[in-house]
């Protein structure tokens, strides 16, 4: 895939995907898609000229960094939540998420958006990159308001990918080549979700609905934003091949995201942008004014502009994706042996005549046996055994709530 490169913007080098023959190659063959997606192998057409190139957007990951540790307790915690934590090979997932948005790839230095309890741990993972912002957040107030914070620090013509900092990608050719199809779309102003093709009948995720395709810049309309159904409805959509699940990750040019925002929500556009205008710069960080964002509405962008939205895309991507959602999640995203067990931690296991068996263990030995479809966790003093079939329900628990 050929790059140009163009003058930076705010300090950030941007770096610019141009159609050529090996890009389409790339998109047809990638894992990005299967057959029953029908996705149009091409990519946007930019200007073959340098000098056409400053009117084009630039693409920033705007990573969203937090959590409250509840659901993969005891091993994630408020104080170390799962972004931070190795649990799918040697690196954070955190780190894996800054990683898969490389300059060399075709991305601008990441804006980060995190609260105070989790600024520590952002910065030392995060390390010397340089460009780099971390908007620091006063207060909790959900989706919407944390990418509008994004949106109003950038220049209005780039791109912003949002990612979410705690899932895992297991394909990361077929991201790179989802986030290059989404930027075009929103090059022409469409706000893009990725589609994460749906393999089993999750009633845990929202779905979108794949509408007509969108040939000219390859993706399509989303027809519909479906909230998490139940699993008779679940296999229906699973059975239509029409429904992807909603994963969380979008691109749109700042400007079209914050004119949606104004039009659909102006109470949390107007709140940010006031937050914005009264914050203050400390190195990287960026600190909006804290009594201005407590009065913002908490929302997520999904209610707040993509369901609202005449403008709403999708790129169907299969990527080996996960939410790591829950321990079963993990279970998942881990290598197994032929009878499906996994071990992660620096504890000795021993498992017999075990199926289906995730144990994870910070020190103690761990003996297992005669079991199928459970989660065994030690982390210090706290045991935490529990059925596949109620990973669910960790969060629930005193442990896990009274933190």
């Amino acid at each position: 895939m050929l790059r140009r490169n163009c003058s930076p913007v705010n300090g950030q080098q941007a770096v610019l995907f141009q159609s050529d023959m090996a890009a389409q190659e790339l998109f047809s063959t990638s894992l990005l898609h299967r057959s029953t997606w029908q996705l149009l192998p091409v990519f946007p057409k930019y200007p073959a000229s340098v000098s056409d190139l400053s009117a084009m957007s630039i693409i920033v990951p705007v990573i969203l960094c937090g959590g409250s540790g509840t659901r993969l307790w005891p091993r994630s915690r408020a104080a170390m939540p799962k972004p931070f934590l190795p649990l799918v090979g040697d690196s954070t997932l955190f780190e894996a998420a800054l990683a898969r948005c490389p300059g060399s790839g075709g991305f601008a230095a990441p804006v980060v958006v995190t609260g105070h309890k989790h600024l520590a741990h952002v910065e030392a993972q995060l390390g010397m990159v340089e460009g780099a912002q971390v908007i620091v957040e006063p207060s909790a107030r959900n989706t919407a308001a944390a990418i509008a914070l994004a949106a109003c620090r950038l220049p209005e013509d780039a791109v912003m990918l949002v990612c979410p900092s705690d899932h895992h990608i297991g394909n990361t050719e077929a991201f790179a080549v989802a986030a290059a199809a989404a930027a075009g779309l929103a090059q022409q102003g469409w706000l893009v979700s990725f589609g994460i093709e749906a393999t089993a009948p999750e009633t845990g995720f929202g779905y979108l609905k794949r509408g007509e395709a969108i040939p000219e810049h390859g993706g399509f309309r989303t027809a519909q934003f479906v909230e998490k159904p139940d699993l008779e409805r679940a296999k229906a959509f699973l059975a239509e091949g029409i429904y992807a699940w909603n994963g969380g990750i979008f691109a749109f040019r700042v400007k079209d995201f914050l004119a949606e925002l104004t039009a659909h929500r102006p109470d949390v556009a107007a709140s940010v942008a006031e937050a914005v205008a009264k914050g203050a710069e400390d190195g990287q960080r960026f600190h909006p004014d804290a009594a201005t964002f407590a009065e913002v509405p908490s929302v997520s962008v999904d209610y707040a502009v993509m369901e609202n939205t005449t403008r709403a895309a999708m790129v169907p991507a299969d990527m080996d994706w996960s939410d790591i959602g829950n321990w079963q999640a993990l279970h998942e995203a881990l290598e197994t042996d032929a009878d499906g067990n996994a071990v992660r931690g620096s504890g000795t296991v021993e498992m017999v005549d075990c199926r289906g068996v995730l144990v994870d263990s910070d020190g103690p030995r761990v003996s297992v046996i005669g079991l199928e479809n459970v989660i065994v966790v030690v982390d210090g003093d706290d045991i935490m055994i529990t059925t596949v079939a109620g990973v669910q329900k960790v969060g629930n628990l005193s442990g896990a709530r009274n933190q």
